[in-house]
């Protein structure tokens, strides 16, 4: 059970140290922001963990893996466009003083120590602020049906090249002209709610060549390795799963049945034929339970949901048995509007099932939520930061999520955050004037940061001291 986080009487009281006389009076009640889920902390065990990464040089280096992590991290944090971009911030103070980096390697250094690092090695990091967020009763919002939370899965490219690949590269075939496209995929877990606007990402899983050749074999392959991760690192965690049709097959719910996971699957009639025929036998034998109503935020939209229990998957697989839920959107004149039907292990009823339904349309929260936030709010999702030669491409693929996952958890939990995201008005805005009091400030801390754009106290801090350029003349002459 999640208990409620409990007050502290004694924040009304407490003032920042940085706060002066002369400041506002609105500056004495500043957001406070919640231990352990605000940004600061959240880098400090990001840090500790890329410490604990292994280093395969078998020679001195100034650079670090644990550098070479965070400011791979620092990158999509800021949401710099590309490896170049972020490289001109090399001397700047606030990487160090920020993102805890103590020399920031170049790009060649950065790209071949990531190369060498295999993916599973970042899954403690995501770990790591899930458990704060449920320390922090932060998950209590994400509660959905009879104490489990919803994790929906889908899949998604974020790399694709004609000529630069690796062994680990999907390939896509030309039938027409032979040409070869190689290109990468990864697996994507989010914790979401119908209610809530944030997700939570989970470490995602790389879709790698061995998988198969065709989108069914590569993500049911690649979920089969993610959910066994994900029951191994949350072994009490009640979850839901909510997943496309692609999952809904006897193998992927028997894994699911093993792993102790309840599931909320789609099903389409094509791909389901014998499972469609047995629900208009259910229809003939009226053991279908139907609900009926309009939309009143929508004049002249008809709304139907039904369900039954007990139906066989397939022929192949009669004694696996699952309850059906349907829903359908009509217009005034009949015309189907928008219709979806799920399979489930969970007991439908007329007072579970409408809130069972907006489960089920919840995993479009994984597409637009995530997905699209990445490739379309300033995280440049599809951009190459770089391929390598063995896992580079997943090494940035995990540490942008991880940069997602930080932003997301300081939008759910950090007070100071929400206030400067407010003011910003949307993400962009936000990121652009991080990126502003980033170059032409020196700060001690992401607090103090956000503070000053909170309460516009740039104009009173000095310029940041920065090492003198060196001009040379490169046309020859005096």
């Amino acid at each position: 059970m999640i208990l409620r986080p409990k007050s502290d009487p004694r924040s009304s009281r407490r003032k920042r140290r940085d706060v002066s006389e002369t400041d506002s009076p609105k500056s004495s009640r500043l957001p406070w922001p919640r231990r352990h889920l605000s940004f600061d902390p959240l880098v400090k065990d990001i840090r500790t963990r890329a410490e604990q990464l292994p280093d395969s040089r078998g020679r001195q280096c100034p650079y670090s893996v644990a550098d070479a992590v965070m400011s791979g991290f620092a990158m999509f944090s800021l949401k710099d466009p590309s490896l170049l971009a972020f490289q001109e911030r090399r001397n700047d103070f606030n990487i160090k003083s920020l993102y805890l980096v103590n020399e920031v390697p170049s790009d060649t250094q950065c790209r071949e120590l990531l190369d060498a690092q295999q993916p599973d090695q970042f899954r403690p990091m995501f770990n790591d602020v899930f458990r704060h967020l449920q320390r922090g009763n932060a998950l209590e919002s994400y509660l959905f049906h009879e104490g489990y939370y919803l994790l929906t899965l889908d899949g998604t490219e974020y790399f694709s090249s004609k000529k630069v690949h690796c062994p680990s590269c999907l390939c896509r075939h030309n039938e027409k002209s032979g040409e070869v496209t190689y290109y990468h995929q990864l697996l994507g877990a989010v914790m979401v709610h119908p209610d809530c606007k944030e997700v939570i990402p989970f470490a995602p899983e790389p879709i790698i060549k061995q998988d198969g050749d065709n989108k069914n074999d590569c993500e049911r392959n690649a979920s089969k390795r993610l959910l066994q991760k994900i029951r191994r690192e949350h072994p009490q965690l009640p979850l839901l799963i909510v997943e496309d049709a692609l999952a809904s097959n006897a193998p992927h719910i028997r894994l699911l049945q093993e792993l102790d996971m309840r599931f909320l699957l789609g099903v389409k009639p094509d791909d389901h034929e014998h499972l469609f025929e047995s629900l208009l036998e259910a229809y003939q034998q009226e053991r279908v339970t139907t609900i009926t109503w309009y939309d009143e935020d929508r004049p002249g939209v008809f709304c139907e949901l039904s369900f039954v229990h007990d139906l066989p998957l397939n022929k192949s697989n009669a004694d696996l048995r699952v309850n059906l839920l349907h829903y359908s959107e009509y217009d005034s004149d009949g015309k189907t509007l928008k219709h979806f039907t799920w399979i489930t292990d969970l007991t439908i009823t007329k007072e579970n099932a409408f809130h069972l339904m907006r489960g089920g349309r919840a995993r479009w929260k994984i597409e637009n939520e995530t997905f699209n936030t990445l490739k379309n709010q300033g995280y440049h999702f599809e951009h190459n930061y770089g391929h390598g030669k063995e896992n580079l491409s997943v090494a940035f693929a995990m540490l942008m999520m991880l940069a997602f996952l930080v932003d997301q958890t300081q939008q759910l939990c950090c007070p100071l955050f929400q206030a400067v995201y407010k003011k910003a008005g949307s993400k962009r805005a936000l990121w652009e004037q991080v990126r502003s009091h980033f170059y032409h400030f020196n700060f001690q801390s992401m607090l103090q940061l956000h503070e000053t754009m909170l309460y516009d106290r740039a104009r009173n801090l000095p310029p940041p001291q920065r090492s003198p350029v060196c001009f040379v003349n490169i046309r020859g002459g005096p």
